[in-house]
């Protein structure tokens, strides 16, 4: 188990064998999560990850504005 330590500025260095594991970059948002004594980094996905996620989406039976209930 690796170990870290609270900085006198509140900050922890997450280890450099994690960082390569879980492809961390630099500048990558987490979302922070509490569940009593744990705590949870969970990685904010970029808009750069969404790119192409409709590509070849079916478009031909979208309905108009006036067609919506």
């Amino acid at each position: 188990m690796l170990e870290v330590t609270l900085s006198e500025q509140h900050q922890v260095a997450i280890p450099e064998e994690i960082l390569t594991t879980l492809n961390f970059k630099v500048g990558q948002k987490f979302d922070v999560v509490v569940k009593g004594n744990l705590i949870s980094l969970v990685p904010k996905p970029s808009i750069a990850a969404f790119r192409g996620i409709m590509k070849g989406a079916n478009t031909e039976d979208v309905r108009d504005r006036n067609d919506r209930v």
